[in-house]
């Protein structure tokens, strides 16, 4: 059993290493590619207005009462001739979302816009189902996708469609910015990890020519690439990378401007975080199935494209990963105490302890580079955020699995809350989840393991796990109280981040 416990607590560190060599790598593609990023940056004041092509604008929406008169206030705002922008709001809703959406469709189409209030006669496919259908009838040579929680920039299409004048570019994605960063710690945390992943991980993807992916909304399509790819598809929960992936082994070109924000909501409760990282850890595992044998059969992508889609692919997996590393550290710490002569077995398994040096710059960097704040922040941001990650991995580990053995579940939807500062109230929100699961409660049980295992180091005098343990018990601990907080809040609640 102790020989077990070193195998899979060393085997955990080892594929964690190899990954965060790929994160790696995309850092120091980032911090020397800067020409080039400047380089696709098109100035939008060089546009022929009377030569802009027509786009559709596409707002797939489902239970959205209250945020979707802000996104369709927002996209008419758009800095676009009226008549060559045409509004698309596919509208799957259940609930009073479906008056709301046709009192403001009416309201701009008497204002002379081109809008459509589109109801589908059976909500198939979820999202992918809705953006298909829309498909089939729009104008636009070009697509422009915004999930209901998001509110563009006036100049976002003037932004982002002349890199189309290249004939194979499929997508330009925008980097995602945050109405709600200073809504709560938790907020605070999700935009910390979210500006690495739109700063190292897409940026670098983008300037080393490696395969990337569309994010869902926030960008721009070409209509003949999506049909030309096989088009929207409903097989996995992340129908973005899935459509991302296989234009790009058609040829198509993906580019990313990450001097273009788009910004929306971070969610504010942990049920709702909860569903976006299960749909998200869930969908990337599924994409990895149905995707990676495809990357490495396609004549012309490279070797280190391949390993970096492998990398970018089973990225989800990593949660299984560090729960593994967690459990298996508890005992780890009594096995040491019990056995001095495999010394030699933990000094070698320290060395991996890179991961963290590695880990650090992956998040310091884009913290450094877009935070006004105090620059010091670093350093409370960084193991709370590390924390919030391992608190969810047995939460994200059960998505993963799923994904890859090929579980089919619905689209689980995030709530959107219209909140964007501690003063705004979301307890009478009545699509957040109230229901207290059998997972929270294991969260729960995981904080007393990890609790166990701080009493440990005190037992047999052995404090080299002590800083991981305060993390994973912390990290647990938060997300069992949030969860057990915001499920209990009801309207005229205080407002607890």
């Amino acid at each position: 059993m102790e020989i077990i416990v070193l195998v899979l607590y060393g085997l955990a560190l080892l594929l964690l290493f190899l990954y965060n060599c790929g994160q790696l790598s995309l850092i120091i593609i980032y911090l020397r590619s800067e020409r080039k990023r400047k380089a696709a940056v098109l100035a939008s004041d060089a546009i022929d207005w009377n030569a802009l092509p027509v786009v559709t604008l596409q707002l797939p929406v489902y239970n959205e009462l209250y945020v979707v008169e802000r996104l369709i206030d927002s996209v008419v705002k758009l800095r676009y001739p009226k008549d060559k922008l045409q509004i698309q709001v596919l509208d799957d809703s259940t609930d009073e979302t479906v008056e709301i959406i046709a009192a403001k469709v009416n309201e701009y189409k008497q204002a002379g816009f081109d809008i459509e209030h589109v109801r589908r006669p059976e909500r198939k496919g979820f999202k992918a189902g809705a953006l298909a259908y829309g498909l089939e009838f729009a104008k636009g040579e070009f697509v422009s996708i915004f999930d209901a929680d998001f509110v563009p920039d006036p100049n976002f299409l003037l932004k982002t469609v002349p890199h189309f004048a290249d004939p194979k570019v499929a997508i330009v994605q925008t980097r995602w910015e945050h109405l709600n960063e200073d809504f709560s710690l938790m907020t605070q945390l999700q935009a910390f990890g979210l500006n690495a992943h739109f700063t190292i991980e897409q940026s670098g993807r983008y300037a080393a020519g490696f395969l990337a992916n569309f994010n869902g909304t926030g960008g721009v399509w070409r209509k003949e690439a999506i049909y030309d790819a096989g088009g929207w598809q409903s097989d996995t929960l992340t129908e973005d990378l899935d459509l991302s992936y296989r234009a790009q082994l058609r040829g198509w070109k993906f580019v990313y401007r990450e001097d273009i924000g788009s910004p929306a909501e971070l969610p504010v409760a942990m049920n709702a975080l909860k569903s976006q990282q299960y749909r998200w850890m869930k969908g990337a595992a599924e994409c990895a199935r149905k995707l990676f044998v495809k990357v490495l059969k396609t004549p012309g992508v490279s070797l280190p494209m391949k390993l970096h889609a492998a990398v970018h692919l089973f990225s989800s997996a990593t949660f299984i990963l560090v729960l593994v590393l967690g459990i298996m550290s508890v005992p780890l710490i009594y096995i040491r105490s019990r056995h001095p002569e495999w010394e030699w077995v933990f000094f070698v398994i320290n060395m991996f302890q890179v991961n963290l040096l590695i880990l650090i710059s992956f998040y310091g960097i884009p913290f450094w580079l877009l935070s006004h704040e105090n620059k010091a922040k670093l350093g409370w941001y960084f193991p709370m955020y590390s924390s919030l990650m391992m608190g969810l991995s047995l939460h994200n580990t059960i998505a993963v699995v799923e994904g890859y053995i090929g579980r089919r579940t619905p689209f689980v939807r995030t709530p959107k809350f219209n909140v964007k500062s501690a003063r705004d109230s979301w307890a009478a929100n009545k699509y957040v989840s109230r229901q207290i699961s059998w997972l929270t409660v294991v969260e729960g049980l995981l904080t007393l393991y990890f609790l166990g295992g701080l009493a440990l180091a005190f037992y047999v005098q052995d404090f080299r796990m002590f800083f991981l343990h305060i993390m994973l018990m912390v990290g647990f601990g938060m997300v069992f109280v949030y969860s057990l907080i915001h499920a209990g809040r009801r309207p005229g609640s205080p407002s607890l981040g």
